[in-house]
């Protein structure tokens, strides 16, 4: 880890430890406890990215830290997801990895892709980006809710966000699992779904944990926003980049 990477840490730590004990500053006692460098924190003064409380007891993110904190935050918690939810692998390090790029458009099209998550796997927020805010799904294919599917239509399974291990089972049972093709057959007054041949009625609890990869609609050419928005637009040619058919 070089320099610049130990010094995002640090402002990550900083975030944490503020978003856990819900408070605008962190202790910086605590801070020093798991050994850092004062010549990383003097750094981190002078150029301005925190602050330390008058009585030298706490630390403050300034705009400017905060800015860049919540950039590696929302990379780390974005990786958490991608990696735990889609691909089932030890998320942790690769998410410390993946919280230092500065590729906004990167983890922006990733978040798209996953249907703009709001939770890590851990249960903690992730820092909306641009990319929530306005919506955009330009990728050819992204993931969305099983209940925003209309009757009929069919999808494939991408993961499923389900905090309790139980719930995962249940659906495991029903043969629902990520890669299998199901069927919306009805929304209301339940959702029931078919798949592998099977009538399944889903309750409310199940329905939302579960996610599916599906076809987003083209624009029509009078849809479409002025030339000069979608040339400014980074998610443009994301999805043929990373090899989305």
């Amino acid at each position: 880890m070089n320099y610049a990477q130990r010094k995002d840490e640090y402002l990550e730590k900083v975030w944490v430890m503020r978003e856990r004990d819900s408070k605008d500053v962190a202790d910086l006692a605590a801070l020093l406890d798991e050994d850092l460098d004062e010549e990383l924190l003097a750094d981190l003064v002078s150029e301005e990215s925190v602050s330390i409380g008058e009585q030298g007891k706490s630390i403050v993110l300034t705009e400017k830290g905060n800015n860049r904190a919540r950039k590696i935050i929302r990379a780390h918690r974005i990786g958490e997801r991608l990696l735990f939810d889609v691909y089932g692998s030890d998320f942790e390090k690769g998410a410390c990895e993946f919280e230092h790029t500065d590729t906004v458009q990167l983890v922006d099209g990733l978040c798209t892709l996953l249907g703009h998550p709001r939770k890590c796997p851990h249960g903690n927020d992730i820092p909306e980006g641009e990319c929530c805010r306005s919506l955009l799904k330009t990728t050819d294919n992204a993931v969305m809710g099983l209940r925003d599917m209309e009757v009929g239509q069919r999808a494939r399974v991408a993961y499923i966000d389900c905090g309790d291990n139980r719930h995962l089972y249940k659906l495991n049972g029903f043969q629902i699992r990520p890669g299998v093709e199901i069927v919306l057959q009805q929304s209301y007054p339940c959702l029931v779904v078919e798949c592998e041949g099977s009538n399944i009625a889903l309750d409310e609890i199940l329905a939302t944990g579960i996610r599916v990869w599906a076809k987003v609609r083209r624009r029509r050419k009078q849809d479409d926003a002025p030339a000069q928005r979608r040339k400014s637009n980074p998610f443009r040619g994301l999805g043929m980049k990373l090899g989305w058919k």
